[in-house]
């Protein structure tokens, strides 16, 4: 150990056994007063009672400014369900078009934005409803998703459709069904 290393712990053990140490009083004959750490002829113990602590009451809304409410309300707010209509996994036969439904609740706010994609595909501008017209056949995937002006996502839902169509190859439009065979002339 160094001597500069040496010199530093003895100093940290010093500062701690002062500040753990009892405190020492004495007056004396003109009113001065002498203060230890180790016992003092004529002196008494120093008695530190506990600090002051201040717990402010809960203030209420009312006497609070209007602007410190809706800052509150603004950094705790949260969207309390989100949902996509079609639900998950409805099947659709031969549609014209599938109407998409982001349902939020409480209503999007001003700031917020809302994106709304099919198959990774954007569906309009922020809007909460959307027609798709003539799906292709399949399965289509939606995701829809609000962030606030940070770009933190507030809320999300996400939903899978299914579109069928006819084709030559469908049970719809099978062969028609055979003709039952003439019945056989009888010998007499």
């Amino acid at each position: 150990m160094t001597r500069a290393t040496l010199v530093l712990f003895l100093a940290s053990l010093a500062t701690a056994s002062a500040v753990l140490a009892d405190t020492y009083v004495r007056t004396e004959k003109d009113g001065t007063k002498t203060y230890s750490d180790r016992p003092l002829p004529g002196g008494k113990q120093v008695v530190l009672e506990s600090a002051q602590t201040y717990t402010p009451s809960p203030t209420s809304d009312s006497t609070r400014p209007q602007e410190m409410q809706s800052l509150d309300a603004a950094a705790n707010f949260q969207y309390t369900s989100c949902t996509l209509r079609p639900a998950d996994d409805t099947s659709f036969q031969n549609p014209e078009s599938v109407t998409v439904t982001f349902a939020v609740s409480p209503p999007v706010r001003i700031s917020d934005v809302v994106n709304l994609t099919m198959d990774g595909t954007r569906l309009g501008s922020g809007e909460l409803s959307v027609l798709v017209p003539q799906p292709e056949r399949g399965s289509h995937s939606v995701n829809a998703e609000i962030r606030d002006s940070s770009g933190q996502s507030m809320c999300s839902a996400s939903t899978t459709f299914h579109v069928q169509r006819a084709t030559l190859n469908s049970p719809q439009r099978a062969a028609p069904p055979p003709r039952p065979r003439p019945p056989r002339p009888t010998p007499h």
